[in-house]
């Protein structure tokens, strides 16, 4: 197929058919049939409102999905990307019992024993096998969730799609489940090319085994939907030949993707009685809906997707894949679907060029809103709407259209997007928080001070009044209230053309939360205005520190009454085992046995110096990282036990690239400065330079920071970033 406009906006609604599957069936993900059927009816809609949790969560399908496909970034694109590699990706983004995937014990969760494998050096693909893990553990479900990634760069080229889908998923399975998932894929593979669902199941099936389970299943499937069009008495006759009971286990494979096959077939093509079916089959609901969602998202389109009820408003693209790269946890559909887009294009030799030269938020796909939203607050104008249109773009084909009615004199417009964990999320109590959080949200802020912010707005040649709009941020400060800071007002005359340009101010260590655009008048205003892109260039000046108005933890002295601000921690993603709030330093890392980081900042990061007074109490070595990509993937200057200082690079393993002795006290403060510029590496020990190096084999580009230990404690008061 080739790599065209139609091949990418079937890859968009793949995307999103994957994130509506899953937000769907996960609030009651494990009932049974007959439970759903009992306390909610068909499953036709959204129900996360009636069970009183959020509908946009995270969750092990959507990050295992669009995470372990890094690895053929990782490895130069390269379609030859082995097992081994894949789980190296594994290794560099999971967070031990933190994120991705469902930490429920070795030789009881799929997932954990292959973690566990690779983490005391079992290469994929022994990590995953039968003769390692056994038969039942091998063959769970976890193959076929994360798998649609590896389909949709390979559009309508099955064998492909399953040979990449093999080695990905015997990473961690082996089995039926690597059969299971290498269905998946196939089928979304050809669903670029092919609308007939039984074509799709005889050339998938083919790929695999003939004497498998899942073959034999797939041809039962079909056989009695040939004679029978009732999906409740194909359900019934999969729980009597394919059901839980017939397989040991948590959550098997063959039942769960029985269930897939069936609501394919008696669905009618239709992405909302295909959706329905497979949920109000109950079992492992938000994997098998994910999965149904992206096939028929891939095959019908957008369309297909649009031809029900309103699925898209209430998700708006929204996602979150919560790894040790907490830069790109905080995203969009959109976002991703360009992700996956780069990788095909480059895989197959081709020229990549991202939309309106690389901003963020550029809406060139039909009806996205990448995680607008229209501030609805009580101060503002409540008659402001949004919503994707062709045209009004100098750079593209499409933008967002926002339109206010009865603006006036201190009732504004406000529409904005999250670039850090939102209000809502962070106020949840109870039930709801506990379901939000089964899956830890380790992200960082995508914008800090001193980037430039860059906007282009288009006001609507039938406006009647000339307008103001201004850029603004909101942070976490005090107790984790949101403050503002505002650009300055722009005059928006009817008919024009507007660039914005805003540098980012300090916000005195508070965290960026939000980006919005204000619009303003003084007198009673309706009309439209276009937001062709929104986006950010160069790299940060900021410091990371403890704000002024946090609280200190006092010994001995009741703190439950205090109502602290916690959010200036939280763009850090913690790897290591200790990070007290109880120390005066706000930066008091340790890590028991081998090496921890702490980790902020994005990918877009790539030319800058990182320096921190650092103090070192116990350790193997320590010290300040940049570019950091995960936790196998960043340089480091480093000071060692053996009085050394060491300018590493970790890939897969350390690397030390330069050394020099250097006789380290401990609780001492030094000032340790890591330069990176292009090729080039320095690292500067209190204004010393100490080490430099010219990597020019498998460099990385981009990157945030970080702080490393192994085997003991380091603290510093400040990281800066310039």
């Amino acid at each position: 197929m080739k790599l065209d406009n139609v091949y990418e906006e079937k890859v968009y609604a793949g995307v999103l058919g994957k994130i509506i599957g899953v937000y769907l069936g996960r609030p009651f993900e494990g009932w049974t049939y007959d439970r759903i059927m009992s306390e909610l009816g068909p499953i036709n809609y959204y129900v996360h409102d009636k069970l009183k949790v959020p509908l946009i969560v995270t969750d092990d399908d959507i990050t295992g999905t669009f995470t372990f496909i890094r690895a053929l970034n990782d490895y130069n694109y390269n379609y030859n990307v082995t097992s081994r590699q894949i789980g190296q990706t594994w290794l560099n983004n999971i967070i031990e019992k933190e994120t991705i995937l469902w930490w429920g014990g070795v030789g009881n969760s799929t997932e954990h024993t292959a973690y566990q494998n690779l983490i005391n050096g079992i290469p994929a693909p022994e990590s995953g096998s039968i003769k390692k893990n056994g038969k039942v553990i091998a063959e769970q479900i976890g193959a076929q969730i994360f798998i649609d990634g590896w389909a949709m760069v390979c559009p309508g080229d099955p064998e492909k799609a399953i040979d990449l889908a093999g080695r990905a998923a015997k990473v961690s399975h082996d089995g039926e489940a690597v059969f299971g998932a290498q269905i998946i894929a196939a089928l979304e593979s050809l669903a670029f090319i092919e609308n007939d669902i039984n074509k799709l199941l005889n050339v998938s099936k083919k790929l695999i085994p003939n004497s498998s389970t899942i073959y034999k299943l797939i041809n039962d499937i079909q056989d009695w939907h040939a004679g029978n069009s009732d999906w409740k008495r194909a359900r019934e006759k999969i729980q009597d030949k394919y059901g839980y009971d017939k397989f040991l286990g948590n959550c098997h494979m063959v039942p769960n993707h029985a269930l897939i096959i069936m609501s394919l077939l008696y669905g009618e093509d239709n992405f909302q009685k295909s959706l329905m079916i497979v949920n109000t089959a109950g079992w492992d609901t938000d994997c098998n809906s994910g999965n149904v969602g992206c096939i028929l998202g891939i095959k019908n389109g957008l369309q297909g997707i649009d031809s029900g009820p309103d699925w898209r408003s209430p998700v708006a693209d929204r996602l979150y894949l919560p790894t040790a790269n907490g830069g790109q946890s905080t995203t969009d559909a959109v976002t991703e679907t360009y992700k996956l887009i780069k990788i095909a294009k480059l895989m197959n030799h081709q020229k990549f060029e991202a939309p309106k030269t690389g901003y963020r938020y550029h809406f060139e796909m039909p009806g996205s809103l990448q995680g607008f939203k229209v501030d609805l607050t009580s101060k503002n104008n409540q008659l402001t709407y949004i919503k994707n249109v062709e045209g009004h773009s100098k750079s593209g084909k499409r933008s967002l259209q926002i339109t206010y009615d009865h603006l006036s004199n201190g009732v504004d417009s406000k529409v904005y997007v999250d670039t850090f964990i939102p209000k809502e999320i962070h106020e949840l109590e109870g039930h709801a928080r506990n379901v939000f959080f089964h899956y830890n949200l380790y992200t960082c802020s995508n914008i800090y001070s001193g980037q430039i912010i860059k906007a282009k707005i288009i006001a609507d040649k039938n406006n009647k009044q000339n307008i103001f709009c201004n850029l603004y941020i909101r942070c976490y400060s005090k107790a984790d209230k949101l403050i503002s800071i505002e650009s300055e007002k722009k005059l928006i005359k009817v008919n024009s053309i507007n660039d914005f340009s805003w540098k980012l101010p300090g916000t005195n260590g508070d965290i960026i939360s939000q980006i919005g655009l204000r619009i303003s008048s003084s007198e009673n205003s309706q009309g439209k205005i276009y937001l062709d892109y929104l986006g950010w260039e160069d790299e940060p000046k900021v410091s990371f520190f403890k704000p002024n108005h946090v609280v200190p933890f006092q010994r001995g002295q009741p703190s439950n009454k205090i109502k602290n601000s916690e959010m200036w921690r939280n763009n850090w993603v913690k790897a290591t085992d200790h990070w007290d709030i109880h120390w005066k330093e706000a930066f008091h890392i340790s890590n028991n046995n081998g090496r921890g980081m702490i980790i902020t900042g994005t990918n877009d990061w790539k030319n800058y110096t990182v320096s921190s007074k650092i103090t070192f109490h116990l350790m193997t070595s320590g010290g300040i990282a940049a570019r950091v990509q995960g936790l196998r993937r960043y340089y480091s200057l480093e000071a060692s036990k053996q009085n050394k200082i060491r300018l590493v690079k970790m890939f897969e393993e350390i690397d030390i690239l330069e050394e020099k002795d250097f006789a380290i006290q401990l609780h001492k403060e030094y000032l340790f400065s890591l330069s990176v510029k292009d090729n080039f590496i320095r690292g500067l020990v209190d204004g010393i330079l100490i080490l430099e190096y010219n990597d020019d084999s498998n460099m990385f580009q981009t990157g945030g920071i970080g702080l490393v230990i192994e085997n003991g404690t380091l603290s510093t008061n400040e990281i800066l970033v310039n």
